[in-house]
């Protein structure tokens, strides 16, 4: 986690902006644009060229009726774009729930890994991340049925997986804890979610907040828009998460939300000045 270094003040939290490299045919935004190693790179270096401190590599679409791919399949999409992301100035994730996979992409460089499950569907991946010393990001997911209000599953949840983690030997700096808006959730309780993502902070983890071009920003923008069109009402997103304490967003556009999340630290910079 980098900071700003300001003489004279407290140094503030910088957002870490996480841009989305889908190397997939199928995902539900820019699915098959960069399946080719040369474009994926081409974009790789442009988005970090626009303020991306982290870029993260996904070869298995999340999308609504996706298709199921297999291990060796999911390696040959992510594994040749990781290796030829290296030397790259950003920190490169893999969006994975595999740990074999996540093996794979650490021996070539990656440094965090993106699991939609938390740990839950391979419990191996803690150990390969802890063995490569590796961050984590953990997202809460499910089949979406739950006997208990969504946040205070989301919690228990995550803070259970998180400290599996630990016991692994992953440092605690290294987790990364995310509220998994778009799984597992109706509509009613993503927006209890985003309220209480100060919640999710609390616990003293890094959070991230993925809510890029997804269903919840479509209906803040009114139900009547495109995928592509949803950038200003992701930006949204990251100001009130920036806002509610979160490390980090993962996003399409970077260069929006990246001087978006420029303007939002320097202002609640101010506070600490008063």
């Amino acid at each position: 986690m980098s900071y700003l270094k300001q003489k004279g003040r407290i140094p503030m939290q910088q957002t870490q902006i996480m841009g989305i490299l889908n190397v997939t045919p199928d995902s539900f935004s820019d699915g098959g644009q960069f399946s080719e190693v040369d474009k994926a790179i081409e974009h790789a270096k442009q988005m970090v060229q626009e303020g991306a401190h982290i870029i993260d590599v996904g070869g298995v679409s999340t999308r609504p009726g996706h298709e199921n791919v297999s291990i060796e399949e999911e390696m040959k999409r992510v594994i040749p774009v990781v290796s030829a992301l290296k030397g790259i100035d950003a920190d490169i994730s893999v969006d994975t729930f595999r740990s074999e996979v996540a093996e794979a992409a650490l021996k070539e460089g990656a440094t965090i890994i993106n699991d939609q499950w938390a740990g839950i569907y391979d419990e191996r991946m803690f150990k390969v991340v802890a063995q490569y010393q590796a961050s984590i990001i953990l997202m809460h997911n499910g089949d979406g049925t739950r006997d208990v209000p969504v946040v205070d599953e989301m919690l228990v949840t995550l803070l259970k997986q998180a400290n599996k983690a630990v016991l692994a030997g992953i440092p605690k700096s290294k987790i990364w804890l995310d509220p998994g808006i778009g799984f597992a959730k109706t509509r009613e309780e993503e927006r209890e979610v985003m309220a209480r993502l100060d919640e999710l902070v609390a616990t003293g983890y890094k959070v991230l907040l993925a809510t890029s071009r997804k269903r919840f920003v479509k209906l803040l923008l009114g139900d009547d828009n495109k995928v592509d069109e949803r950038d200003e009402g992701t930006a949204a997103t990251t100001a009130y998460g920036i806002m509610k304490g979160v490390h980090g967003v993962r996003v399409h556009n970077v260069l929006m939300n990246a001087r978006l999340a420029k303007a939002m630290d320097g202002l609640k910079g101010y506070e600490h000045d008063r």
